[in-house]
């Protein structure tokens, strides 16, 4: 029997936690959401007022459909933390250490590539081209205006403006950066992350790579019985 003299009355550490940051993307969610509404509207009203094979057909492909929109609208997601960045992407779900990450890059779509040369995208965070677009037109308009700020306070000379485009002070911008996209800046500050912690112990480890079968379970068996119901007609 333990009695409290012989219990270690020193106060323990904390268990450390890893919080992780989590992108994805709010338009992707809105449509998902939007998208089930619809599909469970019409499907319900086929069920409960459909005759014949009618409701069977539209169970069959709610069980089919709902997965698959889960799959590419709510369901992607990005976690990062200091030690490994975790992708989970509509049928896959991928983690890689940072010390197994190459590089990150954007090109048609946001991409992680392993120190193995393999692929992985990541579809929580997709590249907006009109997201760009308007932060390029953002940046030539904030820098038009911190111009026209310098210019004005060199005009009044030292006493200056505060408040004046492009000035720091009381009521000013304060802008510290260029205007990004939002996918723009989260490879931003994926990129940071990786670059700080890559070599970190606690970041080594290996790739791993999971299927996402409570999405392609309930899809593949939403697709058999609806062709089996198509067959037999």
């Amino acid at each position: 029997m333990t009695t409290p003299e012989h219990e270690s009355s020193a106060p323990q550490p904390p268990a450390s936690e890893v919080r992780d940051r989590v992108y994805r993307s709010s338009g992707g969610i809105a449509g998902g959401v939007l998208l089930l509404a619809i599909i469970g509207w019409l499907g319900f009203d086929a069920l409960f007022t459909g005759h014949g094979r009618t409701p069977w057909m539209a169970l069959a492909a709610m069980i089919l459909i709902v997965p698959l929109v889960v799959a590419f609208s709510l369901r992607p997601a990005v976690y990062a933390n200091d030690e490994r960045l975790r992708i989970r992407n509509p049928f896959r779900v991928i983690v890689l250490p940072w010390g197994q990450v190459a590089a990150l890059r954007s090109r048609y779509s946001n991409e992680v590539v392993s120190q193995s040369g393999t692929t992985y995208q990541l579809w929580a965070v997709p590249v907006s081209m009109r997201a760009r677009k308007r932060a390029i037109r953002q940046e030539a308009r904030a820098a038009g205006a911190g111009q026209r700020g310098s210019d004005r306070v060199g005009r009044l000379g030292t006493r200056g403006v505060f408040g004046s485009p492009g000035v720091d002070g009381p009521g000013g911008t304060g802008r510290s950066g260029p205007v990004r996209a939002a996918s723009d800046q989260t490879m931003s500050d994926l990129q940071e992350l990786h670059e700080a912690r890559e070599h970190d112990e606690r970041a080594q480890g290996e790739v791993t790579v999971r299927w996402a079968y409570e999405i392609v379970g309930p899809a593949v068996a939403g697709a058999v019985v609806l062709a089996i119901l198509l067959a037999v007609g």
